[in-house]
């Protein structure tokens, strides 16, 4: 279950970074550390069906609300597939490939040979929706204003190494940078692209309702504030036959509906109200997925694999909180938590442990420290008193009842000098010790009543209830919560969203990922080494250290992940032969399917 992952994806910018070595340069395409995989001929991707019939409606569920057209604002939130489907970037990113792009509204780029700059280069076909061509100084306005005080924070912080922004003439933009960063090249492509007339004298901020102008496959026909918004098919699309977009945007209408509750929105969703469902919620899969229509194919019911690096999802501590200051605290909470008993009682077995804030991949730590990882740590003077072996015991050992993490929790709050008086535990200034949990799906607070109960042993409360999630929202972006659930996607080769994420900068920055508070010097050092260095392997030895340090400070309590995508749509579409490796799975499904 996922819920925070929806905020980290609906941000345009695809957080996917890149591989490390030495740079592998086309006019075309980009990869660093390998070959590109196509050609700079190449026709169209190998996971799409380039004789995918055009036309028809797919209708799918949207969770909560929306109450803005502007998905590059802080405090506001944006319609469910505004980004992927209105709004396009200057490079493609490959679905199949670890982390390559190819030219989509630039036809080729050219970084220079101190790789202090890059020049894009726009493409002479390329519009927006209400017809006018994208130049470069449309490249210069978007950029600029994503990185101004007017848009969420994130976006000034995924590009903070770009120092200046020239336009050279009227279809070329240069880029310049403050020092040599291995991927930023790459990342400037994943820019947005908007119009300028969108705000009509409007600053950036005020433009609420206003439907964009952009260059995406969909134009916005019609939407009712938190009830629907319908995408159809831009009759003029000016990608329509690029290779980047072959076989692609099949549908000529995508439609979203809002439900405030995933329940009642999966019961619509077997009477017809829609066409397609994504879930995440281990007991609807296990028992909620069945009937006439699924017994008789009307409804498949699938699982689609995936290569994704799962990263971690956790309860998150806000170690801005006094309670969660101290790693001692938030080792004896995470020891309450349950994980075999959860997964065998309430999600059927479908999940494994999160053992990594890189699961599921080879940057993971293993146990112990390698020779390369304590290298490395005094290389950057970090004390060798913090590359130990990871502190996973508790998972290793939960038993059915937990009896001994909850003996080794209390043992833990005997040392600190806490102590319980009538079944309460008072912390050492004599104050009770309890904390809120912000939920925004109903459907967690039965994982976090066991979790209760256990902390309930221990003698502290813990509070938790759902809330509307646009207050949830603005109560997550402006750090006011105790613990919640966060995410942490990952891509196969992580960089500069690093920073968002975990970066002493944004600890206090509001919107960004950095929820938890984390302000760690030696956790910055290894950020950087990971962005800036050249060659893959030490990378992968920064972040296997990176993952040490994060782990042993406990400022997650761990929760589970799944390897694949679980799906059910009605028996009307047609999907392409191959699957892609890296994908998310709406994502894929509205990129590449179509109606039979």
């Amino acid at each position: 279950m996922n819920i925070y992952y929806k905020k980290l994806i609906k941000l345009p910018i695809v957080i996917y970074a890149v591989l490390f070595s030495i740079v592998t340069m086309a006019d075309y395409s980009i990869a660093i550390g390998y070959e590109p995989k196509y050609s700079d001929s190449f026709r169209n991707f190998d996971y799409v069906n380039t004789k995918s019939k055009q036309g028809g409606t797919i209708k799918l569920s949207a969770f909560g609300t929306f109450e803005s057209l502007n998905p590059f604002l802080l405090k506001s939130l944006a319609p469910t597939g505004l980004t992927n489907l209105v709004f396009e970037t200057l490079m493609e990113r490959s679905l199949d490939e670890p982390s390559s792009s190819y030219g989509h509204i630039a036809s080729k780029y050219r970084l220079s040979e101190d790789k202090l700059s890059v020049i894009y280069y726009i493409k002479d076909n390329a519009y927006f929706s209400n017809g006018d061509e994208i130049t470069a100084k449309d490249v210069e306005f978007s950029y600029k204003t994503l990185v101004s005080k007017d848009a969420h924070p994130q976006y000034k912080i995924y590009w903070s190494d770009i120092k200046d922004v020239i336009v050279l003439d009227r279809k070329s933009i240069k880029f310049i940078f403050n020092q040599k960063n291995p991927e930023l090249h790459m990342i400037i492509g994943d820019i947005p692209i908007f119009s300028k007339k969108w705000f009509d004298g409007k600053t950036f901020s005020e433009s609420i309702l206003d439907k964009p102008i952009a260059s995406g496959p969909y134009i916005i026909s019609k939407y009712e504030t938190g009830r629907f918004v319908e995408y159809k098919k831009n009759p003029d699309y000016w990608a329509r036959n690029e290779s980047t977009r072959i076989g692609m945007f099949n549908f000529e209408k995508i439609i979203f509906k809002y439900y405030k509750d995933m329940t009642v929105a999966l019961e619509a969703f077997k009477a017809g109200e829609y066409d397609y469902i994504y879930e995440n919620h281990s007991k609807r899969w296990a028992r909620d997925y069945n009937g006439p229509n699924f017994s008789n194919d009307t409804i498949i019911k699938t699982e689609l694999e995936h290569m994704n690096n799962a990263g971690i999802q956790g309860f998150i501590f806000n170690t801005r909180k006094k309670i969660f200051q101290r790693k001692e605290v938030r080792k004896a909470i995470t020891l309450a938590f349950d994980f075999n008993w959860s997964n065998k009682n309430l999600f059927y077995n479908q999940y494994k442990r999160c053992e990594s804030y890189f699961s599921n991949s080879e940057l993971s730590g293993n146990l112990k420290p390698t020779l390369d990882e304590i290298n490395l740590a005094k290389k950057l003077y970090i004390p060798l008193s913090k590359v130990i072996e990871k502190d996973s015991k508790f998972i290793y050992d939960s038993s059915e009842n937990n009896r001994k993490n909850l003996y080794d929790a209390k043992k833990i709050f005997d040392k600190l000098g806490w102590s319980v008086k009538n079944e309460i535990l008072y912390d050492e200034t004599n104050t009770k010790v309890e904390f809120d949990f912000l939920l925004a799906q109903k459907g967690f607070e039965r994982i976090l009543a066991p979790f209760a109960k256990n902390l309930k042993k221990l003698g502290i409360k813990l509070n938790y209830r759902t809330i509307d999630l646009s207050l949830y929202q603005r109560r997550v972006d402006s750090f006011d919560f105790d613990m919640m659930v966060m995410s942490y996607p990952q891509s196969q080769s992580p960089g500069n969203e690093l920073i968002s994420m975990f970066h002493s900068s944004s600890s206090q920055s509001k919107g960004a990922y950095n929820v938890g508070g984390i302000s760690d010097q030696y956790v910055d050092m290894l950020l950087e080494e990971i962005i800036y260095s050249s060659e893959r392997e030490d990378m992968i030895t920064a972040a296997k250290l990176l993952d040490r340090l994060l782990w042993n400070e406990f400022y997650m309590l761990p929760n589970w992940y799944i390897s694949t995508h679980r799906i059910a749509y009605f028996n009307k579409f047609k999907q392409p032969r191959n699957l892609p490796k890296y994908y998310e799975a709406t994502n894929y499904v509205l990129k590449t399917w179509s109606i039979k």
